[in-house]
């Protein structure tokens, strides 16, 4: 019997997620908790579909328990004995199932520490043990389950000593349960694995359930009636990565029909004998139980002849980034090795056949597989490192010892390997590889920092390091992002267009005349090499150089192989001799000239794997954009664009969309009532200047959302508010207010919340005319709506570029402005601009909802690393004020949960009663100001214009594509 617990923190809105869950993963019963539903709005039906019974104890807030069961559900308990004057809530339901007694239970999160949430924690940890005790005395098979909020030991938890204060690891917690245990439960996860970091929880970081930085908080509980029969537990850590879901992975044992736990300990995959490596809790493919069992759930695929290698993006830094594992880049030859039906060949990476390395075949042939592999030839020196320059004649060079490097395999005995990560097919490799043969070797990976690794690989004097995601597939024939090299010297594949000859020389050249194609597919002159080659070497190219030689130059336009440089000011009296351009080798350099020109270049070798027409001058990728692309790329391959109601794009004129002929408030009274949408509201202190140098009042400003209240309102429908709250006008002192709870009116709607710190809070939902001016009423003269609605709370309707300079002119923030659009024109985005009303700009880009905010981010940060690198002069990327310099900051960090900026129409507190307006991207221009929109022409214009934001409510953009276009674009 498979039992399970997942707190789904909100079933409504991750039904489908659930859902999913179920049908892959068959559990006979499920416990819930964070319902986050009342009880008339649980999805029985969906459930019920899915083919489970479930009983349910809802709340509105962010408690509520729940069971599902695929058999019949006797309700024994709807809470736990006892009763707390604070914080009453739904946190407990007990059934009788299968002849079990299980307990789902949601224990109270008590932050912040010290504080009442805290002390009521403890009394109902105390109500829970009390009630556990009487189970305990019965004679039957009890399981309680759940989210305990505990952390019991330091084990689990990723870093202790950031929860030194938490209420979830506050020694009293950690008593509580451990007494609770000690009544006489088993702990089913840590007594299966005693000595692992095993989490079920995780915060919303970057993949940091990726990288096991979590916190164990679900646990089950078991008595001495049910434990002998525990098999198993596991963690679906895999359910964490699907877009959208909970901060908690779903949880689940086995029970067996007998005793078995004496017997039945957690088994290490290294325990198979065909299967040598260690098995991971929550890894994101079912456990395997040895090789077969891994082989078994892959396609059958007959073996690739003809496959080419994923290749790597040259990137310009090292970086340190969870989830990336590290390995030498060798200096040799890759090469694919294919051993197929007792036959070995090694193919480069343009499928030519290596015959040169028999000694490498003739060990493959004597492996009882058929398999493919991928790894780099090398000819290693006395040091232990590889020499490319021997590697061309290694049977002649007695010092040099040939080695194989593999560090992938795609295929092996029939079954295609390369949909399963990276770090899954390193495990079956290195169960499969024979060991200890200094021919054929393992290539080892360093789950290390990248920048040390980086700094230890220079100081051995490596050509540099490769990085992977430890999760990426392989892509035949594709240069991945998710395969990354990073160069501790400059190297390139060139072309061997010909060789010059200088005045008075003896030897067969002086140097080569070297070349890459462009993106055009024409052959650019990019200077000379005249050093790495001894008078043996020159008598041997010249050998390949003879058949070639021609009278006719291979350029467009003949280069001047004898102009003298900043480094050699005379001329040599150098001579081209020119070669048909078929010849490819490679070359050390210094840089790249301004001019395109290589400095300081030697000879290494010659490239006899590599196709001229491919060789083309490799450009570095800048580190952090390839990383957020990557990152982005990654959370969204899973997310299924969800099928909205599209919203027309087409400008709403002034007749669709209603402005009010008249202002709400006309007398000269300090005070006046009015109804508005059936509500009666109470204006005061209308004469008081909340503008004193523009003579506008608080009157003038109830007129202006009156009226702008049919254009406004559908950008704050259904969102959480942010109230910045200024009684006394744009002079006085303001302040933010987020809780309404007990101050908002009967009528208006909220949303209860819980923030990080386990603060309850009752957000205001601006929801119509009405709410807009009791907002207004307490001195709101901003209206600040989150990016998200109550419906989708993780899931915001739009991304936003956030333009805020320091000391540019307005018309550099246009600037800056235009760079995003030409940026977001190239990969094919929509995007909305609007004034901020302050000193900045605002661009939308439409969502649809089916994004997180991470992910949101994530794409934001892509577009401003792009415009910063058009306009590095007067832009920058600092968060920190005092590390900005005077520059203008582009801020994508807006894109988070609950963070705001002034909607669209809103007035700002600045002098002037200014507007945030929406611009047409023609109005983008210099000469715009902030002072061209103010609360005085608003009306006006809107009724000229129409909505020009509509488009920002629509349907969203596919991401995936929009990434795919962006790094096929931005090389």
């Amino acid at each position: 019997m498979k039992i399970a617990t997942y707190n789904i923190n909100g079933i409504n809105g991750r039904l489908e997620i659930l859902l999913r869950w179920l049908k892959e993963a068959q559990p006979d019963i499920v416990c819930l908790q964070e319902l986050k539903s009342e009880d008339h709005k649980f999805p029985e039906k969906a459930i019920k579909d899915a083919g489970y019974q479930a009983i349910w104890h809802g709340q509105k807030s962010w408690n509520g328990v729940a069971i599902l069961s695929r058999t019949e559900i006797r309700e024994l308990r709807r809470d736990l004995p006892g009763e707390d004057e604070e914080f009453t809530h739904s946190r407990y339901i007990e059934a009788f199932i299968n002849d079990l007694v299980i307990g789902c239970l949601y224990l109270p999160n008590g932050n912040p520490y010290p504080g009442p949430k805290f002390d009521y924690k403890l009394r109902w940890f105390e109500r829970l043990s009390d009630h556990a005790q009487d189970l305990i005395n019965r004679n039957l098979p009890v399981i309680l389950i759940g989210d305990y909020n505990v952390m019991p030991t330091e084990l689990d938890t990723y870093k202790p000593e950031k929860y030194l204060n938490n209420a979830l690891f506050r020694p009293e917690s950690r008593k509580a349960y451990q007494e609770l245990v000690d009544q006489g439960w088993t702990d089913a996860i840590r007594t299966l694995y005693p000595d692992e970091r095993i989490y079920t929880f995780w915060d919303y970081l970057r993949d940091a359930y990726g990288r096991n930085a979590g916190l164990r908080l679900d646990h089950f509980l078991l008595n001495k009636k049910i434990a002998p029969s525990l098999v198993a537990a596991d963690v679906d850590k895999y359910v964490r990565g699907w877009p959208g879901t909970s901060d908690h992975a779903p949880v689940w044992i086995e029970l067996s029909e007998g005793e078995v736990l004496e017997t039945k300990r957690k088994k290490n995959i290294a325990e198979d004998p065909e299967m040598k490596s260690e098995k991971r809790v929550g890894s994101q493919r079912p456990e395997p139980k040895g090789l077969k069992a891994i082989l078994n759930t892959l396609p059958e695929s007959p073996i690739p002849l003809d496959i080419k290698p994923m290749k790597a993006t040259l990137v310009n830094e090292p970086f340190d980034e969870p989830g990336w594992i590290y390995e030498i880049k060798w200096d040799g030859y890759r090469a694919l090795g294919i051993l197929n039906d007792g036959k070995a060949t090694l193919m480069s990476r343009n499928n030519l056949e290596f015959g040169q390395f028999g000694p490498i075949n003739e060990l493959m042939e004597t492996w009882e597989m058929s398999v493919v592999l991928d790894g780099e030839i090398v000819a290693l020196n006395e040091q232990g490192t590889a020499d490319f320059g021997a590697l061309q004649n290694w049977r002649n060079k007695k010092s040099a010892l040939l080695a194989y490097y593999v560090f992938d395999i795609l295929w092996y005995n029939g079954r295609d390997l390369t949909g399963i990560p990276l770090n899954e097919r390193r495990e079956i490799l290195d169960a499969v590889l024979p060991k200890d043969n200094e021919l054929i070797r393992p290539s080892q990976m360093f789950e290390v920092g990248g920048i040390e690794f980086f700094e230890a690989a220079k100081r051995m004097g490596l050509e540099g390091i490769i990085a992977k995601r430890a999760d990426s597939l392989y892509t035949a024939d594709a240069r991945s992002r998710e395969w990354l090299k990073i160069k501790a010297k400059h190297r390139q594949e060139v072309i061997i267009a010909g060789f010059t000859r200088n005045e008075g020389t003896v030897k067969n050249f002086s140097a080569l005349a070297i070349a890459v194609y462009d993106r055009k597919g024409s052959l650019r002159y990019i200077g000379k090499v005249g050093t790495g080659f001894n008078m043996a070497k020159q008598k041997e190219l010249m050998k390949l150089f003879e058949p070639l030689i021609t009278a006719e130059s291979p350029f467009e336009v003949e280069p001047d192989v004898d102009e003298p440089s900043q480094f050699r000011p005379r001329r040599m009296g150098a001579k081209a001799t020119w070669l048909k351009p078929v010849l490819v080798c490679e070359v050390e350099f210094a840089e790249i000239t301004n001019d395109g020109k290589v400095r300081q270049a030697s000879f290494k070798g010659m490239r006899i794997d590599k196709d001229p027409k491919d060789v083309i001058l490799e450009s570095e990728a800048d580190t952090d954009l390839v990383l957020a692309e990557d990152d982005l790329k990654a959370t969204v391959n899973n997310v299924k664009p969800k099928k909205t109601k599209q919203v027309s794009n087409k400008v709403s004129k002034s007749e669709a969309v209603k402005i009010p002929p008249h202002q709400l408030l006309t007398s000269r009274n300090e005070t006046e009532e009015k109804k508005v949408d059936g509500h009666l509201l109470k204006f005061t202190h209308l004469n008081k200047l909340y503008w004193p140098e523009d003579k506008v009042t608080k009157r003038d400003m109830f007129n202006y959302y009156h009226q702008v209240a049919p254009f406004m309102v559908p950008y704050l429908r259904d969102r959480p508010m942010s109230l910045n709250r200024y009684p006394g006008g744009i002079h006085g002192e303001s302040f933010y207010q987020k809780n309404v709870k007990d101050k908002a009116p009967d009528w208006a709607e909220t949303m209860p919340h819980t923030n990080v710190e386990g603060e309850q809070k009752d957000y205001l939902l601006g929801n119509n005319e009405a709410t807009l001016l009791w907002m207004a009423s307490l001195g709101c003269i901003e209206m600040n709506p989150w990016f998200s609605r109550v419906g989708s709370p993780d899931n915001p309707d739009y991304c936003v570029i956030d333009l805020d300079p320091d000391k540019q002119h307005f018309d550099q923030v246009i600037q800056a402005a235009v760079e995003v659009k030409k940026v977001l024109d190239a990969i094919d985005v929509p995007s909305y601009p609007k004034t901020s009303g302050s000193t900045g700009m605002h661009i939308y880009i439409p969502l649809g909802a089916q994004y997180t905010y991470d992910q949101s981010q994530l794409f934001a940060n892509i577009i401003v690393k792009l415009v910063h690198k058009q306009i590095p002069d007067f832009t920058t990327l600092e968060r920190m004020i005092s590390n900005r310099k005077g520059k203008m900051y582009l801020d994508f960090l807006q894109n988070r949960p609950g963070a705001t900026i002034a909607g669209v129409y809103s007035l700002r507190p600045k002098p002037g009663a200014t507007v945030s307006m929406p611009v047409t991207w023609d109005e983008v221009k210099p000469g715009l100001t902030m002072r061209d929109f103010t609360i005085h022409n608003a009306i006006g214009r809107i009724k000229e214009t129409g909505d020009l934001f509509t488009g920002v409510l629509g349907i969203g953009i596919d991401l995936a594509k929009t990434i795919k276009k962006a790094q096929s674009i931005f090389k």
